[in-house]
């Protein structure tokens, strides 16, 4: 069986990190996490990262953050797509913020920006992008529509670690001069999940916001810390969100070998785009006009069929794992039974057609020359 991710073959030349840590005796709030956020925020590009739990952490900090500092209250609005993963929205409504959803395009299976001008209404306060798959949603338009309203432009990097975006030269929101810059450095604030499945993956839960705000990454640090910035004084309502050492070292001695290794999920994707010839399976459109693009990670590599199931089983059959990305969109789910009557046709069609297939640097030539005879085989 080709496995969908095969993480035990990842991780495994990086076992020493954990094993370094075992033997330290400290275990929090220690040397890894600070090496690893300093070597993080300069990799991404922005003055600071703070490691927090996980990625919905990270997204729910940045807001709850905001609403400390006057810049949003209770009821206001963020802009987010509607076809990504539920902790986007999960961490909108947890901070008793209203998420406004906005339909993607089917070419890129990212936000609209079309679409995003027209949804803003006086309560918008952010617009929240997501680079779902590992693909830059960023655009020009998006970051023009930020500054003329003076809204936030909120990142979920969660699937995108390492992926560059060479359209920022005069819209973005960092300090950086550079034309090229990394997705997490694009808005005003980014949030970062290490789950073990993504590019940089730890052994367990970890996230991280990236900003270069100063006065933001305080507030963001105290509040993943019980609201405190010294021992047993709490200024703030804070949560428990806290990156731990095993994962910062871990994270640490992964880093190095990020871009490499989504060079290689590149490479892959490329041979998928140019070899995969089917009817009856298609690949979104900006997928194949820029198959080498650094603008890609291919954390997920989706390939759109209407007979999805079928082809779906007819890979396991072959030996084949893949998942869906996402089976049940988000307007939904039982959670948010209040937007039952939403009709969001192309996220729709996106939760009914999307199949995701393996892509990744443990896969041998020989599993990728598999995997595409089965794609042409199917009928």
């Amino acid at each position: 069986m080709i496995k969908y991710l095969d993480l035990k073959a990842i991780n495994a030349p990086y076992e020493h990190a954990a094993d370094e840590v075992l033997r330290s005796g400290w275990y929090l709030k220690g040397d890894w996490t600070r090496r690893f956020e300093e070597a993080y925020a300069d990799y991404i590009g922005t003055r600071h990262a703070v490691g927090c739990g996980n990625g919905l952490d990270a997204l729910r900090l940045i807001l709850r953050a905001y609403i400390e500092l006057g810049v949003m209250q209770e009821g206001d609005e963020v802009i987010v797509p509607a076809n990504t993963y539920i902790a986007s929205i999960l961490a909108i409504t947890d901070c008793r913020l209203r998420p406004v959803l906005v339909e993607p395009l089917l070419t890129t299976m990212q936000i609209d920006d079309t679409l995003v001008e027209q949804a803003i209404t006086p309560r918008t306060r952010a617009i929240m992008i997501v680079h779902l798959y590992g693909r830059c949603a960023y655009t020009d338009r998006v970051g023009d529509i930020c500054r003329r309203h003076n809204l936030k432009l909120i990142e979920d990097n969660a699937q995108a670690h390492g992926c560059l975006c060479d359209a920022v030269s005069t819209h973005s929101f960092g300090d950086s001069e550079s034309q090229y810059r990394r997705t997490g450095s694009l808005g005003h604030a980014a949030a970062h999940s290490f789950y073990p499945g993504k590019n940089l993956g730890a052994f367990g839960d970890a996230g991280a916001v990236t900003t270069d705000d100063d006065e933001l990454a305080d507030v963001v640090r105290a509040l993943g810390n019980y609201g405190s910035h010294e021992k047993y004084v709490h200024d703030l309502q804070g949560l428990n969100s806290r990156i731990d050492e095993l994962q910062a070292a871990i994270l640490l001695a992964k880093l190095p070998r990020l871009d490499a290794d989504n060079q290689c999920r590149r490479d892959i994707a490329a041979l998928y785009i140019n070899k995969v010839k089917n009817p009856f399976i298609s690949i979104p459109q900006q997928y194949c006009q820029h198959a080498a693009a650094a603008s890609n990670v291919y954390h997920i590599f989706p390939v759109l069929c209407v007979r999805r199931d079928e082809l779906q089983r007819f890979l396991a059959a072959g030996g084949v794992e893949t998942q869906i990305h996402y089976p049940l969109p988000p307007h939904r789910q039982r959670c948010y039974r209040e937007w039952d009557t939403l009709k969001l046709p192309v996220t729709e069609q996106i939760s009914a057609q999307e199949l995701s297939i393996p892509c990744h640097q443990a896969l041998s030539d020989d599993d990728v020359a598999r995997i595409i005879d089965l794609l042409n085989a199917f009928r």
